[in-house]
Order: C-alpha cells, then sequence, then structure tokens
C-alpha cells in the first residue's frame, strides 16, 4: 500500500505540472481529495493491513494529502498570478494618445439674455422674486382687478386645471406681484422672471409656452415718468444707446394709466418684414402704473403710495438681441441654431 501511495504521489505531481487552467486544477482535486478520489479509495483499504501497518501508512496518507493540497494551492496562485498578468498586457492603456475631446455645453439664448437683463435691474436695486407656475385664479386674475368677463379668463384662453377654474396653468407672472405685496411692505422693487402659458398658436412670433419678466415698483411719489424713464434705460442697456421706442396708450386691468412699448424691428430696420408683421416695430411689453384697487387688495394704502408695473416676453427680447426671425427656434433645441451663441 506504501507503493500505491508513492506511486499516485508522483502521478499527481505529474499531471499538476500540466494543470494550465483553473478547471483542470479542479478536476484534478477532485481526482484525487475529493470524497470519491484516489486517496480515499486507498483509505478504505486500511482494514486489511495489520494492526502495526495502520498508524504507519495512515500517516503517510495524511502527508502525501497535505502535500498534494499544497501542491494545488501553489498551482492555483500561479494561474492567478500568470491570468493577472494576461489581462494586464490586454488592457494595457497608452496614456500618451490624445484623448477625445467631450462636446462642452453652452448657455441658451434665452439665458444668456435674462441674465442681462437681471444684472441691469439688479444695478437699479431691483430684487428677483419667483412664484408658481401652477397658480390660483384669486392671485392671476381677482387680485389684478380682472373682472370674470375678461376674455383671459375664457377657457380657450388659458389652460385650466380645476372645472371650477380655480387653479390653471400662469399666464403671467404677475401673481407673484400680488404675493410680494401681500408680504412685503413698500418701498418694493423686484422683477419676476418665469414660464408663461397661455393657449397661442404656434407661429414665428407665439407660442403657448413663453418666457416673461415683470418688475414691480412700490413707493411714495412713484409716476408714469419714472416707468419710461427705468425702461428705455434697460432698452439702451439691451439694445444701443440709438435704439428707438415708441409708447402707445392701451389699457390693462390692473394698471391705470396704461401703455404698451414697441421696439424698432432689429430685423428688417424698420421697414416691415413677417417679424414685425410690416410694421417696422416689435410689441415687447406692457406697462403702467398700478391701479388703486390693486394696491388696496394688497393692503397697501393708494392715496400713500404709487407704483408702476410692467411685463416683458423675454423670448421676444432675446429674437431683437440678436436678431433671430422666429421665435420657434428658441424652443426646438437644434444644435446647429443653439451653437452660434
Amino acid at each position: 500500500m506504501k507503493e500505491k501511495l508513492e506511486q499516485l504521489k508522483n502521478e499527481a505531481r505529474d499531471a499538476l505540472g500540466g494543470a494550465n487552467t483553473a478547471p483542470a486544477l479542479e478536476s484534478l482535486r477532485i481526482k484525487y481529495l475529493g470524497k470519491k478520489g484516489e486517496i480515499t479509495a486507498i483509505l478504505k483499504q486500511m482494514g486489511s493491513l495489520s494492526a502495526e501497518e495502520r498508524p504507519i501508512v495512515g500517516q503517510l496518507a495524511n502527508k502525501i494529502r497535505e502535500d498534494i493540497e499544497c501542491a494545488i494551492s501553489e498551482k492555483a496562485t500561479e494561474l492567478e498570478t500568470a491570468a493577472l498578468l494576461e489581462r494586464l498586457v490586454s488592457e494595457a492603456i497608452d496614456v500618451t494618445i490624445p484623448g477625445k475631446l467631450c462636446s462642452v455645453g453652452r448657455r441658451h439664448p434665452t439665458n444668456i439674455v435674462l441674465d442681462e437683463v437681471k444684472d441691469i435691474f439688479i444695478g437699479m436695486g431691483f430684487e428677483i422674486a419667483e412664484g408658481p407656475e401652477v397658480e390660483l385664479s384669486v392671485y392671476d386674475f381677482d387680485k389684478l382687478n380682472i373682472p370674470t368677463t375678461h376674455p383671459a379668463r375664457e377657457w380657450t384662453d388659458t389652460f385650466y386645471i380645476t372645472e371650477d377654474e380655480s387653479v390653471h396653468l400662469r399666464c403671467q407672472t404677475s401673481p407673484v406681484q400680488v404675493r410680494v405685496m401681500e408680504k412685503q411692505r413698500p418701498p418694493i422693487r423686484i422683477i419676476s422672471p418665469g414660464r408663461v402659458y397661455r393657449k397661442d398658436e404656434v407661429d414665428a412670433s407665439h407660442s403657448p409656452m413663453f418666457h416673461q419678466i415683470e418688475g414691480l415698483v412700490i413707493d411714495k411719489g412713484v409716476t408714469m415718468g419714472d416707468l419710461k424713464g427705468t425702461l428705455n434705460l434697460v432698452v439702451s442697456k439691451l439694445y444701443g444707446e440709438n435704439t428707438k421706442t415708441r409708447f402707445r396708450p392701451h389699457h390693462f386691468p390692473f394698471t391705470e394709466p396704461s401703455c404698451e412699448v414697441d421696439v424698432q424691428c432689429v430685423v428688417c430696420g424698420g421697414n416691415g418684414c413677417r417679424t414685425c408683421k410690416q410694421s417696422g416695430w416689435l410689441e415687447l411689453l406692457g406697462a403702467g402704473v398700478v391701479h388703486p384697487k390693486v394696491l388696496a387688495g394688497c393692503g397697501i394704502d393708494p392715496d400713500e403710495y404709487s407704483g408702476f408695473a410692467f411685463g416683458i416676453g423675454l423670448d421676444r427680447m432675446t429674437m431683437l438681441r440678436f436678431g433671430i426671425d422666429d421665435l420657434r427656434l428658441l424652443f426646438e433645441n437644434d444644435l446647429r441654431f443653439l451653437t452660434q451663441f
């Protein structure tokens, strides 16, 4: 039996030398050390040995088992090291090869103009105010002195969310002004930029979702002259000192007196084109002196305070700023257009 064990030891050593893969090594382990392996088979025959031979053969068998286990462990380590070296060679990275350039994003032209407008108004002492886009009708209409018969309150004009018309997507950022007046005492100087929604047809100058910047000044002795001076300063800083403006009388329920402000079309230079509908002018904003009812409804004494408010179409300002002739270009996300800015 000793001869069989020695022969098994030599056989296992030779077999391990030719095992070059992990599966082959596992097969040899099972063959020699498994429950039905070669060594186990030999140990089962120990019952036929004499009492003197059993401990000697048992010690020899255990010694050979340990030797084979150590040889298998060493071979496994050798295979793992070889596999790691092979992987390091195959996955090597040449750090001297020039890398691929990543595409760097840019600011949207609308955001460029928005930041410019914010800087102008902050420089004049204004603060930035924000409010919800899903608005209550009491803030968007009632507190702005807009009667229930006004066309803006029709389902054909406004995106209502509730059947009772109490909640809708705001059609202007004016309710932000109301919320500020309710919480803050004069003097007040704010602008409120944000998205607004109206059921407009999509064309070269209209979109059902667009951006607006509304402004509000409340203080003692504020007049229409202050409004005109403020707006002319903003226009001159954005479009140049020689930019022409036109103030036209108009009517808004929340201001009295009211006006609309036009800027000479930068696309055609005032000669008439499809952008300005052949008029030579582009409507930029609506404005006026805050109606006394609006002040009183927000808890501000109209006999002591007055103010002005305005609402600017940010998208239209952007078109004027960069000479863009179609509003839809600002919403189509076409990189051929956006990468020009």
